[in-house]
């Protein structure tokens, strides 16, 4: 049974990161910024779900020149124009597809059947999408970030009522406060390395934590911060940045969640 489990959340996240790549490009832009509506080509985007791949429009065909003559039936006609070719606009599919599928299959392995690991589950893919934007525009869109904590208060408030939850959805929602007053801590101290956008991300990300108590939650805490620090220390190292340069912290968060997710789930 557990085997079975592990398998289909591994292909409900592949399933779910397919559908990340075009989304990420349009909410890849500065603060301030519109959404893309386009791709680097100038072709409409349409949807926000999908491969970030773009076939362009099929042209309208030109109209006959001065003296044509349609035969009988329009059967010598102009025939349809051919549609241009196929091209790539952003991150490729292969990499949301394997990061979502990895990050359910271990949430499934580490929490099992219990009610709790099919809200995690349902989260994944808007946490990879987070990161995936951050790690190209260094944001954390509240678009994102605000229906990311919503979701995760509401469905392990659901998970909260079905039989067999290991967790307490009043410490996920005391964690959620608790793990966001922090981040805003640090964002007073130091705006310029610590953003609000996340301090939005620790909401969802200590409610996710909160919820197998307060252990979990300063593991998953502490591991996002030691995660981006060992980061930063090794761009330092490597003479890749410089002390007042950022980089994207937001999956290094999401990381020690994860890692405190992972360690409660065993641990219930």
């Amino acid at each position: 049974m557990g085997v079975v489990v592990i398998v289909l959340a591994a292909g409900y996240g592949a399933a779910a990161g397919l559908l990340l790549p075009r989304a990420a490009y349009r909410l890849s832009v500065a603060p301030g910024t519109p959404w893309r509506h386009s791709c680097p080509q100038g072709h409409r985007l349409r949807g926000w779900l999908g491969p970030a791949r773009c076939r362009p429009p099929r042209p309208e065909p030109a109209p006959p020149g001065p003296g044509y003559a349609y035969g009988p039936g329009y059967a010598y006609g102009p025939g349809p124009a051919a549609p241009g070719p196929v091209h790539a606009y952003g991150p490729r599919a292969l990499l949301p597809a394997a990061l979502t599928g990895a990050v359910c299959a271990l949430i499934a392995a580490a929490v099992g059947v219990r009610p709790e690991a099919a809200a995690y589950a349902a989260l994944a893919p808007l946490l990879v999408l987070l990161a995936l934007v951050d790690r190209a525009v260094h944001r954390l869109p509240d678009v994102l970030t605000l229906p990311l904590a919503a979701g995760a208060a509401a469905l392990l408030g659901i998970a909260a009522l079905l039989p067999g939850s290991a967790g307490s959805w009043r410490l996920a929602l005391l964690g959620g406060g608790a793990l966001g007053a922090a981040y805003l801590v640090l964002h007073l101290i130091n705006p310029a390395g610590m953003g609000l956008g996340d301090v939005k991300l620790a909401l969802s990300l200590g409610v996710a934590l909160g919820w197998y108590g307060w252990g979990v939650w300063a593991s998953g805490a502490f591991l996002g911060l030691l995660y981006g620090a060992l980061h930063g220390l090794t761009l330092l190292l490597r003479g890749s940045a410089t002390r007042d340069q950022g980089f994207a912290f937001g999956p290094f968060m999401a990381a020690g969640a994860l890692t405190g997710v992972l360690l409660g789930g065993f641990g219930a």
